[in-house]
This record gives structure tokens, C-alpha cells and sequence, in this order.
């Protein structure tokens, strides 16, 4: 497995940070439709997560192989590091 620098794990938690408020957001709107508050707070946080997987993956490669992302030449998910090796 390549060697990856201390970032990759920091900017990977920024990430995971920004989608998990994104998933407790869409939850209380579930139950608080009306919010704007929490509706403006949502639409930051989705800004703010595609915004940060772009940067990522401009330095990383693809977070996905399924179709969210354009792919490299030659075909390089396979040479990130797997879930279980993060």
C-alpha cells in the first residue's frame, strides 16, 4: 500500500465531518420542514462538502468508482486505499 501524508486523514475527516451535519440536517427537516434557518444551514453544509470532495480528489483521486466523479487516464480508483486500509 502507498504511503499517504497526514492530510489525506484530515482532509478526509473534513469530509466525513461536513456529511454527517448533512445527514442530521436532512433529519430534523424531515420533522421541521418550515426551518429556513436549518434549510440555509443544510445548503452551506452541502456547499461546503462538494467544495472539499472536489479539492480532494483533484489531489487524491476518486473518493467513489460509481459516477459521482470524471475519472483519471489511466483508470486510478484502484490504486487509492481501500475503507478498512484508511
Amino acid at each position: 500500500m502507498k504511503q499517504l501524508p497526514p492530510e489525506y486523514y484530515s482532509e478526509l475527516e473534513e469530509i466525513q465531518a461536513a456529511d454527517f451535519v448533512i445527514v442530521e440536517l436532512a433529519l430534523y427537516l424531515h420533522t421541521h420542514p418550515d426551518d429556513l434557518d436549518a434549510i440555509k444551514q443544510y445548503n452551506e453544509y452541502v456547499k461546503l462538502s462538494k467544495s472539499l470532495k472536489k479539492a480532494f480528489e483533484r489531489k487524491y483521486g476518486a473518493l467513489t468508482s460509481f459516477g459521482y466523479s470524471f475519472a483519471r487516464c489511466p483508470f486510478d480508483y484502484k490504486e487509492a486505499p481501500w475503507p478498512w486500509q484508511v
